[in-house]
């Protein structure tokens, strides 16, 4: 009976957490009015933002995200003065997927709009426009509704001076153009089927309009749990402490530090504690320069790293000095009165706190070699916006460099099989600065995308990386030698093996100079679109429909199960998902002749002939455009608010698999798909 009631229980806490995962609810707007004096007045509007989120600002380009608008339904004995007007700490950065600078607020938002009060009483009703988005979704266009009315000081507002030529202006162009839409609605409002079709849905007579949130949620398996990235970080993590033990900084200490844990004591079970302490220790040092670098940028810091030019040119910046050093050129060493400081108070100390400051004195020495591999490792976990990653990094990096101390410890006899200190291991430092220089131009790239620089477009990105990889590939078969390297001629196997992969990764990119998609490093390289000269013609999907009950009534007549597109004009996401996974030949073909594809975009501006009023979890809210009527048929049927936004249904509106979000898993998504079209034939 326990059992029972404690998996009922489980089963509604997942299925409460899926719904609350879809419906997003990060922007928190209030709006309130300001009576300034008898013939002015403002309208502020003020948000609270969740992290990670951000609202774009106003008057953003065409093509770009949506602007914040102020919009009129009604107004008496007032009038509209300017602009709304963005107030508080503007972000202004480069969008690399709609290649334009953008304003946006984060944490914070404030908007305002002022008015002149013209009568001896005044009243104003419309809403203030919006649009949100983080790094994985965005939300459709938001309306923030209000309705004022006050009192004025009509023999004052006689007397205020004649507005100005430019504000007479942006007055009559408000007026004429809500003069414009009254007119057009009133015009074909009889015969619009557009219009007639949302009252429809909006009043439930419509089953293809149903809510189906709890059906979608028995799918509910097509999310990931955001750990496996942490197990990601976790695991590159650990991989750069193995490279790091390699290195001639650490492997030769090996054997020095378990032999004197061993020999400095009698008792055999004292020095392999000793030596179990010793690794921990080393976990501890890292693990804390791990959460020190959390503590230090702070959160909103580390989410923004991957966006923020000036971190990207210092990231660049860095990682070529570390290159630098690998190859020769200098050695990176902390003063060596830190690590002399450190060890003799080992020496004086006793018990753990001695066997803590060996450990960091390991830390200090190995610098030279192991800070590079650290520095790449924080920047690599450090853009991808998790708190934290650096943690969580640092553990796997510890854990991989304190496991043969241990080990040894524990079977000294595996001392005599270790590989013995020689110039393999100045092989390893010289390839890792050669890997190095390869991921410095990546934040090269995101920096010069920033600021618009344009030096380091996809085909130059490439030709970079294609001279990097080429002459790695040269150096491992013995054409290049640097200054530590030794004078021996012949090449190992696995050296040859390496370079045979090197220059084979070499060729695999020519084909990018002319417009390939080489997606196994479209991660790395700039977009296509900034390449010059390309060769390559993508095949684009473009959806049959855009009209939800006219492609819902096709597919009945061709028999054909259905995917719905969530999307938006200003969805950065969504334009990824196009140009990344739909191209794809699988995944193409079933969108294009197994499924009638129906693009719904909820920022599209077109008007409703008739405004819709709905009431919508206590509330009342008003579809003013065809936008508005998407995204809330996505809100009410599906529970989700966010895009890109993709679900699967039947002739009937009922769902064939779960909902699937921005993930540019190209398999997964086709695995979506054939469910989708397996479950559509079993039900047929």
């Amino acid at each position: 009976m326990r059992k029972t009631t404690f998996l009922s229980l489980l089963l509604f806490f997942v299925c409460a957490v899926t719904a609350m995962a879809q419906m997003q609810d990060p922007v928190h707007f209030k709006s309130e009015l300001k009576q300034i004096s008898g013939t002015e007045a403002e309208i502020v509007f003020t948000a609270t933002i969740d992290d990670g989120w951000h609202v774009y600002s106003t008057d953003l380009p065409d093509g770009g995200p949506i602007s914040a608008t102020f919009n009129v339904d009604k107004i008496e004995g007032a009038e509209l003065v300017g602009k709304l007007i963005p107030v508080g700490k503007e972000e202004n950065k480069f969008d690399q997927m709609f290649q334009m600078q953008v304003r946006f607020f984060e944490h914070n938002a404030k908007f305002v709009q002022k008015l002149k009060i013209t009568g001896a009483t005044f009243s104003i009703e419309g809403y203030m426009q919006y649009g949100a988005c983080n790094d994985q979704n965005c939300l459709p266009p938001t309306d923030v509704n209000f309705s004022f009315k006050g009192k004025g000081d009509a023999k004052a507002a006689a007397a205020t001076p004649a507005p100005s030529k430019k504000d007479e202006a942006v007055a009559t162009e408000t007026s004429e153009a809500q003069e414009a839409d009254t007119l057009a609605a009133d015009a074909t409002a009889a015969n619009d089927s557009v219009a007639a079709g949302a009252h429809a849905a909006v009043s439930g007579d419509s089953d293809l309009w149903t809510p189906v949130i709890k059906e979608l949620n028995v799918f509910d398996n097509h999310t990931e749990s955001s750990n496996n990235s942490w197990l990601y970080i976790f695991f590159a993590g650990f991989v750069g402490g193995l490279i790091a033990l390699f290195t001639p900084c650490v492997w030769p200490i090996i054997p020095m530090t378990v032999s004197f844990f061993l020999k400095r004591t009698s008792d055999k079970k004292k020095g392999i504690r000793d030596a179990w302490t010793y690794g921990a220790s080393i976990v501890v040092i890292y693990v804390a320069l791990g959460l020190a670098i959390t503590l230090i940028f702070g959160a909103s810091a580390l989410n923004s790293l991957s966006t923020n030019a000036i971190f990207n040119i210092f990231f660049f910046l860095m990682l070529v000095v570390f290159a630098a050093s690998f190859f020769g050129a200098f050695e990176i060493t902390l003063p060596s009165s830190w690590s002399t400081a450190v060890d003799s108070k080992a020496e004086k100390a006793g018990g753990l706190l001695s066997i803590f400051l060996m450990a960091f004195t390991l830390s200090l020495v190995s610098f030279s070699c192991t800070g590079p591999i650290i520095g790449f490792l924080l920047v690599e976990v450090s853009t991808t916006g998790s708190i934290v990653a650096p943690a969580i990094g640092m553990l796997g990096f510890a854990i991989a460099l304190a496991l043969p101390f241990t080990l040894f410890a524990m079977f000294p006899s595996w001392l005599k099989s270790m590989p013995k200190s020689g110039g393999w291991m100045n092989v390893i430092k010289v390839v890792l600065g050669f890997l190095e220089l390869a991921f410095a131009l990546k934040f090269l790239s995101v920096a010069d995308m920033a600021y618009g620089w344009r030096l380091l477009d996809r085909e130059t990105f490439l030709a970079l990386w294609i001279a990097i990889f080429g002459l790695l590939g040269i150096y491992l078969l013995g054409g290049i030698k640097f200054p530590h390297d030794d004078d021996e001629r012949k090449v190992s196997v696995p050296r040859f093996f390496l370079g045979l992969i090197s220059l084979a990764f070499t060729i695999y990119m020519v084909p990018g100079l002319f417009g390939a998609p080489l997606k196994a490093i479209s991660a790395f390289a700039p977009p296509s679109s900034t390449q010059d000269f390309n060769l390559y013609k993508e095949d684009e999907v473009h959806a049959k429909f855009t009209d939800y009950d006219e492609g819902m009534a096709y597919a009945k007549q061709v028999g054909k199960p259905v995917m719905v597109d969530f999307t938006g004009w200003g969805c950065v996401n969504c334009r990824e998902m196009e140009s990344k996974v739909w191209i794809d030949p699988k995944v193409r073909e079933l969108l294009t002749e197994d499924y009638v594809l129906i693009s719904l975009y909820v920022d599209e501006k077109e008007k409703l002939s008739e405004r819709i009023t709905v009431e919508e979890n206590g509330q009342t809210r008003i579809l003013r455009t065809v936008g508005d009527k998407w995204s809330y048929l996505q809100r009410v049927k599906f529970g989700a608010n966010a895009q890109p936004f993709y679900v699967l249904l039947d002739n009937e509106g009922k769902p064939l698999n779960g909902s699937y979000s921005h993930d540019e898993d190209v398999d997964k998504y086709v695995k979506f798909l054939q469910t989708g079209l397996e479950n559509y034939k079993k039900n047929k």
